[in-house]
């Protein structure tokens, strides 16, 4: 298809390309590269869309990760490996850390609350700022909190673990039924609402360093940009102290980080706080020619 027979000067016949075909073929060889960039382009982020987006993604990651199978007696098991593993590291100190934080009553109290608002307030508080003072490069660095939850939930459904709170012999405590704090959705009354067993990775940690590395790179106050980095090292203390994970846990919320970045850069060819600021404009659309 797409050819014609003429006849030369010397009589002879050959085949020759149909105008009308190479310009349907040229058009769609050159439509699905200016979709994908069309697709990768920063644009002005519109407030309501992101606002549902953030809304059923969480919706939808909640409902994922609580309808993975409590497997509890795997959950236990994977937990005395993990612990193991830690003493032959030499880095099983989550005990010693859960017993004397737990005797200093405001501390784990403050501690609890801490694990229980920050993770949500200060993400979502960052992604706002991003919204307002960096809209070029808000897309690319949501997309990594977003791919960073996403292979979360891959490690819940493969790796059930229990966290140190819940391992059996009375070695850690569970600092939210002791203090009687709503630290913990997998604590008290509310343990029913959520899987108790998906502690590996810590999207605590996960999260937490997404703000930490996103404020420290993009904050132009310096001691922001300290904070910054002194979040996810105070919510790393908070969840051993709280008998929530173990450090290995928290290994894993860096490398679904680390994916995430990965996901980005592959996606917008650049790491989301290279881009620029604010959002460029569109180029200009070429005139049509009137004779």
């Amino acid at each position: 298809m797409g050819e014609t027979t003429v006849t030369t000067l010397e009589g002879r016949q050959g085949p020759t390309t149909s105008p009308i075909a190479d310009d349907r073929g040229g058009e769609r060889g050159r439509a699905s590269p200016r979709f994908l960039r069309r697709l990768r382009t920063p644009r002005r982020p519109r407030l309501w869309f992101e606002i549902l987006l953030i809304a059923v993604s969480y919706w939808t990651y909640s409902l994922i990760r609580n309808a993975v199978p409590e497997q509890r007696t795997q959950a236990l098991r994977n937990a005395d490996w993990i612990w193991s593993v830690e003493h032959q590291l030499g880095i099983a100190v989550e005990e010693s850390v859960n017993s004397a934080v737990n005797g200093v009553t405001w501390l784990i109290v403050g501690m609890n609350y801490y694990y229980a608002t920050l993770h949500f307030v200060i993400t979502l508080g960052v992604l706002v700022w991003l919204f307002r003072c960096h809209p070029g490069r808000y897309a690319a660095t949501r997309m990594v909190l977003f791919a960073t939850t996403a292979v979360a939930l891959v490690g819940y459904y493969f790796y059930p673990l229990a966290p140190p709170r819940l391992m059996p012999g009375g070695h850690f405590v569970d600092t939210v039924a002791v203090h009687q704090t709503w630290g913990s959705m997998a604590s008290g009354n509310l343990k029913t609402m959520s899987n108790q067993y998906a502690a590996m990775p810590s999207m605590h940690i996960g999260w937490s360093l997404w703000c930490g590395l996103t404020i420290c790179a993009l904050a132009s106050v310096p001691w922001v940009r300290v904070l910054g980095l002194l979040y996810p090292a105070a919510t790393l203390v908070v969840i051993v102290a709280t008998a929530n994970h173990f450090w290995l846990d928290a290994v894993g919320g860096m490398l679904c980080l680390a994916f995430g970045f990965l996901v980005a850069r592959l996606w917008t060819g650049s790491l989301p706080y290279a881009l620029p600021r604010l959002v460029p404009p569109p180029p200009p659309r070429s005139e049509p020619y009137a004779p």
